[in-house]
C-alpha cells in the first residue's frame, strides 16, 4: 500500500529542528506540499530551503503556536497556499524543568501547559472545519513516553503529554464517522539536541533519577518521523486513537 501522501497538504509544527524537521522532510520526500511551523524563523527558513533544494513544495511560518493569531496565520497559510489542511502534526513542544508538583512555579506550569497542550487543542480546532468539509483528515500528536508514565519527566511535561494522550483519544472517538483519524506517537529518548535545565539538589531530579536506566538506546528523529509519517499515511486508514511507543521497549519495561 502506498502512503497516499503525494499532493497532500500538511502542517507540521516544531518543523524547524528535531523530530519535527525530520518529519518535515519525510513528508516532502513522500510528495506532501508542507507548513513548516517554528518558533524560530530561522530555524523554518532553512528547512524550506532543504525541500526546495529537493524540489519540495513548503512555507515557512514563524510565531508562538500557543497564541490564536500565529495559529490562525498557520492554517490560512495552509489553505492559501495549497487549497486545504489534510494532515496536522502537532509536534511542537518545550520541556519543564523536570521539578515535582511542591517545586513547580505557575509561571514554569502555566508555559508548559499552554505550549505543550494547548496549542495543539487550538491548532487542531482551527483545522477541523477544513478537514470535516473535506471528509477526511489526519490528525498526528507528539505525546511522550511522559504521557504513558509518571517516571519520565517533571510533573508539568508529564501532566501535559498525558493530556496529549487524552486529546488524541478525544478527537479519535468524536470524529471517527466523519473521516478523520487522530493518533499520538509516544517517544522515548530521542536525540533532538533539546537540553533540560534542572534545579541543582530539587526533589523532582533527585526522584526520577532511578527510573532512566530503563530509557535504553537514544532514538534518531527519522525514526521518530517515519512513525508520525506512517500514521497520517492511508496505510494506517483504519488505525485511530493509538499511542504508539517508540521507544525501544521503554513503555514495556
Amino acid at each position: 500500500m502506498t502512503t497516499g501522501l503525494d499532493g497532500r497538504s500538511v502542517i507540521v509544527t516544531g518543523a524547524g529542528s528535531g523530530i519535527g524537521r525530520a518529519a518535515a522532510l519525510a513528508f516532502a520526500a513522500e510528495g506532501a506540499r508542507v507548513v513548516v511551523a517554528d518558533l524560530n524563523a530561522e530555524g523554518a527558513d532553512a528547512v524550506v530551503g532543504e525541500m526546495a533544494e529537493a524540489g519540495g513544495s513548503a512555507v515557512a511560518v514563524a510565531g508562538d503556536l500557543s497564541e490564536q493569531e500565529v495559529v490562525d496565520r498557520v492554517v490560512a497559510t495552509a489553505v492559501e497556499r495549497f487549497g486545504s489542511v489534510d494532515v496536522l502534526v502537532n509536534n511542537a513542544g518545550i520541556m519543564d524543568r523536570m521539578n515535582a508538583v511542591a517545586d513547580i512555579s505557575d509561571a514554569e506550569w502555566e508555559r508548559v501547559l499552554r505550549v505543550n497542550l494547548t496549542a495543539p487543542f487550538l491548532l487542531t480546532r482551527a483545522v477541523l472545519p477544513h478537514m470535516l468539509a473535506a471528509g477526511r483528515g489526519a490528525i498526528v500528536n507528539t505525546a511522550s513516553e511522559a504521557g504513558l508514565r509518571g517516571s519520565a519527566a517533571g510533573a508539568a511535561y508529564t501532566a501535559s503529554k498525558h493530556g496529549v494522550v487524552g486529546l488524541t483519544k478525544s478527537l479519535a472517538v468524536m470524529y471517527r464517522g466523519q473521516g478523520i483519524r487522530a493518533n499520538a506517537v509516544a517517544p522515548g529518548g530521542t536525540a533532538t539536541g533539546i537540553s533540560v535545565q534542572v534545579d541543582e539538589g530539587a526533589h523532582g531530579p533527585a526522584a526520577l533519577g532511578p527510573y532512566f536506566g530503563n530509557v535504553g538506546a537514544v532514538s534518531r528523529p527519522e525514526e521518530q518521523a517515519a512513525a508520525i509519517v506512517f500514521l497520517a499515511s492511508d496505510a494506517a486508514s483504519n488505525i485511530n486513537g493509538a499511542i504508539l511507543p517508540v521507544d525501544n521497549g521503554w513503555a514495556a519495561v
